[in-house]
């Protein structure tokens, strides 16, 4: 991860004959929580091919995503002039295979695409009540040319291929 403040933090799996348990979010995961507190949980579906991007939170709320089926790319993107990372941009692969908590800073613009063949089904957490009289929350189009790939120095492609 190269945004300060994105990471995504592996979730233990405890299998057993009954299926498996596991702590989605704990209060004292402080290396991923960075002082914040879970003030509301929300669960979202998506189709497959399904993008929701790009939006960002002006008032700090931070989003904590774990996708329990499925499997999901999760981008954030820094275009503040002043930021150090300027133009950064971060990807993670999040799936029910592999189980993390992948945390996004809301002063990042931020996005979805479930990459599986089945919907995707996502628990995400937020330290920030949502109010739907005064949303939190500025958008761009999912395909803004102006969010650019470092990497590839062309507007950032959704749906381009991996590994090419």
């Amino acid at each position: 991860m190269g945004l300060p403040g994105v990471r995504s933090f592996d979730i233990k799996k405890l299998p057993d004959e009954r299926g498996f348990f596991a702590e989605a979010m704990r209060s004292d995961w402080a290396e991923l929580l960075e002082g914040d507190a879970i003030v509301q949980t929300n669960l979202s579906m998506s189709y497959p091919g399904m993008i929701r991007a790009w939006h960002r939170h002006r008032r700090g709320q931070v989003d904590y995503f774990v996708v329990v089926k499925g499997a999901m790319k999760i981008c954030a993107y820094d275009d503040d002039p002043n930021s150090p990372t300027k133009g950064g941009l971060d990807e993670v692969i999040a799936s029910a295979e592999r189980l993390q908590a992948v945390r996004i800073p809301g002063k990042y613009w931020h996005g979805t695409k479930t990459v599986s063949s089945e919907p995707s089904l996502t628990v995400y957490m937020v330290n920030r009540m949502y109010d739907v009289k005064n949303p939190d929350e500025d958008r761009r189009p999912w395909d803004d040319p102006a969010v650019i790939d470092p990497r590839l120095k062309a507007p950032f492609d959704w749906n381009r291929p991996p590994h090419k």
